[in-house]
């Protein structure tokens, strides 16, 4: 039995949802999620909360009950507060600026690198951080990864795109390891 599963959902005011079948819509002040589930997810909005079942005891249907009742949480946190990741641009002339729904970085390569930012997602840069926010979880962290990978933090200097709360563990460089080393 999902422990997490059984609990209902409680929709906050402004928040509704309206489910049919295994496929849920939920609205609210930041946008509109829609998502489908598995056959095996039972979805019900009653009196202002979601309730979220499985057909069936086997071990295939239990493994996506509390899973499924995670996701439509996070969709609800969505529509309603919303998601946001930042990052942080770490290095001498690495440079980030917004231009309409394009984010372009200049980070050490022989180009300036553009990542288009999907409809519901926003970009804002200041100094040297990156936010990305939007009511889709998924899609924030998707497009964060994205904007990591082009120039992900290296271990010596630390240089390289690296999320806000993110701790690169540095290595030494040569110098330290000749120490103690025998001459010879």
């Amino acid at each position: 039995m999902s422990k997490i599963g059984k609990q209902p959902i409680v929709l906050p005011e402004g928040v509704s949802a309206e489910a049919s079948g295994s496929a849920i819509t939920v609205n609210g002040p930041k946008g509109s999620l829609t998502k489908k589930f598995s056959r095996k997810v039972i979805l019900e909005v009653k009196e202002g909360k979601v309730l979220v079942t499985v057909s069936g005891k086997g071990k295939s249907s239990m493994s996506v009950w509390g899973g499924a009742r995670s996701i439509i949480f996070g969709m609800v946190e969505g529509v309603s507060k919303g998601w946001k990741k930042e990052l942080e641009l770490v290095g001498m002339g690495y440079r980030a600026e917004v231009s309409g729904n394009t984010l372009v970085l200049t980070v050490g390569y022989s180009h300036p690198v553009k990542i288009e930012a999907p409809e519901g997602i926003s970009l804002k840069v200041e100094k040297s951080v990156i936010t990305v926010s939007g009511a889709d979880k998924e899609m924030v962290g998707q497009i964060a990864a994205n904007i990591r990978a082009v120039r992900p933090p290296e271990p010596y200097q630390g240089k390289g795109i690296k999320y806000l709360d993110e701790v690169v563990r540095r290595k030494a460089g040569k110098a330290a390891k000749t120490v103690g080393a025998p001459t010879g």
